[in-house]
């Protein structure tokens, strides 16, 4: 049921999603509706709960990993894969879908994107500080630059998987993005002298 309503809002957006629509789809009256949820908004805060959750999954998976690159593979990659599920699902991020066809503030719709974003940027930029203080990258990244640049990067995948970009076209994105990414992320090189210096005579 509620994977219904998700399709419904992914698809038109929350002011775009009618009650009536919303009944059609459920099999429920409007009265069945209201009484298991409140309300359409309180329908839509529990869709996007759901979606959340299941969004949040690969950030926890990615940031587990044992390096940067990797981590930020798995978030581009894995995010491609939740952007194009099969034929009955609607492309894209749900939430900024919903964003993006709202055309009014009906409801907190850029609030929910919004707390989403903020958490998986949080993790990111977590995860990069802990790159920093192993040593595994420049102590000079910024980390919060850097999490903000592999998020614009989602984003982007996104929007371009709801405009009707294939999988496999996103994939090949996505993992140049990681490499261009990941190419400026070493510790800087220390130079011949004292590479010299290390290797002796």
């Amino acid at each position: 049921m509620i994977l219904e309503a998700a399709r419904l809002f992914w698809r038109s957006g929350y002011s775009g999603t009618s009650t009536r629509a919303l009944t059609a789809a459920l099999g429920l009256s409007t009265s069945s509706l209201y009484a298991a949820f409140g309300s359409k908004a309180g329908l839509f805060e529990e869709a996007v709960r759901t979606y959340a959750e299941r969004y949040r999954e690969i950030y926890r998976r990615a940031v587990a990993e044992p390096d940067l690159p990797t981590v930020v593979e798995r978030v581009l990659v894995d995010s491609v894969l939740e952007f194009t599920q099969p034929e009955d699902t609607h492309p894209g991020c749900l939430l900024s879908s919903a964003v993006m066809t709202d055309s009014t503030s009906t409801l907190d719709t850029s609030a929910h994107y919004a707390e989403l974003h903020t958490w998986n940027e949080r993790a990111l930029r977590a995860r990069v500080g802990r790159a920093v203080g192993d040593g595994e990258i420049a102590a000079a990244t910024d980390a919060a630059a850097l999490a903000g640049l592999v998020q614009s990067v989602v984003h982007g995948l996104s929007v371009r998987a709801r405009l009707g970009a294939d999988r496999e076209d996103l994939l090949a994105t996505a993992r140049l993005a990681q490499k261009a990414i990941c190419a400026s992320l070493a510790p800087p090189d220390p130079g011949p002298d004292a590479r010299a210096h290390r290797s002796g005579p």
